[in-house]
């Protein structure tokens, strides 16, 4: 997954703030608009009683102050928390191992066998790559090609 330098220094502050507030990270997505910027948090617990108003609120205040200190964002910016909802993105190669046999839909930032997105199974994950059951096809893509990854709810 192509992740920026910006994503990475975020993730880097916001990461302890999470901790402290007993829920996990489950990733960050920030967009430049201009003068105004969005800066998404996920967090996820892994029980069942999942992420509550009063979980996002308190990740709200703590990362709040961290970037208030810090000052990374220059301009600005919009903090938005949440859980990853039932369409969760899919982040890291530990996530998609958690969805092994469900199903998901990629794009990619180059195609692969001619195609830039892809909708199907996980069947395998390794540290570099994750290989989906697509159209009666086993195909290997490279997390460095993934730009976008979500799990396809089931209802």
């Amino acid at each position: 997954m192509a992740i920026s330098k910006k994503v990475e220094e975020l993730t880097a502050l916001i990461e302890p703030a999470t901790r402290a507030c007993a829920v996990d990270l489950w990733g960050v997505e920030f967009f430049q608009q201009g003068k105004h910027s969005v800066l998404r948090v996920y967090i996820d617990r892994e029980t069942e009683e999942g992420i509550s108003v009063e979980d996002c609120t308190e990740v709200s205040r703590q990362v709040g102050a961290i970037l208030d200190v810090e000052d990374p964002i220059a301009g600005e910016y919009t903090l938005e928390v949440s859980s990853p909802g039932w369409d969760r993105m899919l982040f890291k190669p530990s996530q998609y191992q958690r969805y092994v046999g469900e199903e998901v839909n990629l794009r990619l930032t180059a195609p692969v066998a001619g195609r830039r997105r892809w909708r199907g199974v996980v069947e395998a994950v390794d540290d570099v790559q994750v290989t989906l059951q697509a159209e009666g096809q086993s195909v290997v893509l490279p997390f460095i090609s993934i730009d976008k990854a979500n799990v396809v709810s089931k209802f």
